[in-house]
């Protein structure tokens, strides 16, 4: 698996560590950045910490690529084919493996998911909860263009 190089420089896609309400929600954006911040800096205020992940021209729509986070966490960013992006936890929370970035999408009622390459759980793009066991979700992150 290949990972993002963590880097210092500013590129244009940015992962902010914070995690989905209790109702799913992420504020995900679309490729235009609009969140309500200003961005002009790169941050979000005191709301949270914006990282650089990877160059947009990395993401290709329907497959994910993974990145390494500071902390070592890792997260798989998706690019829909509408141009939407989606960043959630790498880790398949049933195998423990890093390996979500690597799995299949598609969409389920209009939402995208991804399929885990090993047992084949679905998880929703947008809201991380698992399509297949409702008890389990993955962590969603916010993501932004710019």
């Amino acid at each position: 698996m290949t990972l993002a190089p963590e880097t210092t420089t500013t590129l244009t896609l940015m992962v902010r560590l914070r995690p989905a309400g209790p109702d799913g929600t992420t504020g995900t954006t679309g490729t235009d950045g609009s969140d309500g911040s200003d961005g002009s800096d790169g941050t979000t205020g005191t709301d949270g910490e914006w990282f650089a992940v990877c160059d947009p021209s990395v993401l290709v729509p329907g497959r994910g690529v993974a990145a390494l986070l500071p902390d070592g966490r890792q997260v798989a960013v998706f690019m829909d084919r509408a141009g939407r992006l989606y960043a959630i936890d790498n880790r398949d929370p049933f195998s423990g493996a890093a390996v979500l970035s690597r799995g299949l999408t598609g969409s389920h009622r209009g939402r995208p998911f991804v399929a885990s390459p090993l047992l084949k759980q679905r998880f929703d793009l947008a809201s991380g909860r698992c399509l297949d066991d409702e008890s389990v979700r993955v962590t969603t992150y916010e993501v932004r263009v710019g």
